[in-house]
């Protein structure tokens, strides 16, 4: 059988950022669709209650995912509960807007700020992806060679940033960028690397503009004319954790929405 379509239910998958916005989305429709999530999230977020809400098949890891050791922790509960790593789904991230120069204060952009974006949201997912695969690498192959896939979040902003999205563009440029040379690495593992560059999503990342701004923004989307629902990018994982031939690639996912500057 050629098309080896993959279900997944029975996987077992770690979420970053999974107790909110597009992460809390996905744990939930991969718990709702039959598979084990392990929730990886800062230990001040809902992680644990959430892990709770949903039974058995959801665990909660409190890591930064900077942290060498807090996602290496991460990656042996969900070996230790489930009993292996089949998906790794990256969606914990942050922003800053700030402009490059700010004329009227005579202030440049704080380089702090700018690393610490490019730390939480580049290396933090490479440190996830080179963590995750060493476990996912010990699964059993199937009829495809097929041993588990990673999921990465960029943005539209890595291709149509906005003024005031230096740190966050480059940031989410860093995660495009790296797609295709990591599902070179990892293709003789058996292990794919897909990228989802959402537009405009209802998320605690969007909550914090004013309300004024995000319907300005949610006009501008042609169709639907509205922010995304993260059930939507669940789906999309789901969808690409389901179909073997997906890989080294990055999805808009965006209403067909080009960001005006």
């Amino acid at each position: 059988n050629m098309a080896n379509i993959r279900c997944v239910k029975g996987m077992v998958g770690l979420v970053t950022g999974g107790a909110s916005g597009l992460g809390r989305a996905t744990v939930e429709r991969l718990v709702k669709n039959g598979a084990s999530a392990v929730i990886l999230d800062l230990p001040s977020s809902e992680g644990s209650a959430l892990a709770a809400s949903l039974g058995d098949r959801c665990a909660f890891a409190p890591a930064d995912v900077t942290s060498e050791a807090e996602v290496q922790a991460a990656v042996s509960l969900a070996r230790q509960r489930f009993g292996k790593l089949d998906l790794a789904v990256n969606c914990a991230g942050i922003a800053v807007a700030v402009k490059t120069y700010n004329v009227k204060k005579d202030v440049p952009h704080s380089l702090e700020d700018f690393q610490r974006v490019i730390n939480v949201n580049v290396a933090g997912t490479f440190n996830v992806i080179r963590l995750a695969v060493g476990q996912m690498s010990k699964n059993q192959p199937d009829a495809d060679g097929h041993r588990g896939c990673i999921i990465n979040t960029a943005s539209v902003a890595a291709f149509d940033g906005q003024v005031g999205q230096a740190a966050y563009s480059a940031s989410k440029g860093g995660i495009v960028g790296m797609t295709l040379p990591i599902a070179r690495d990892l293709a003789p593992l058996g292990i794919r690397v897909v990228t989802i560059a959402p537009g405009l999503f209802s998320t605690p990342l969007l909550a914090s503009l004013p309300e004024k701004v995000r319907s300005f923004l949610a006009r501008q989307v042609p169709f639907p004319s509205r922010l995304g629902d993260p059930a939507e990018f669940a789906h999309l994982v789901t969808s690409l954790a389901e179909n073997p031939m997906i890989n080294g690639e990055v999805v808009r996912l965006d209403g067909a929405i080009r960001m005006q500057p």
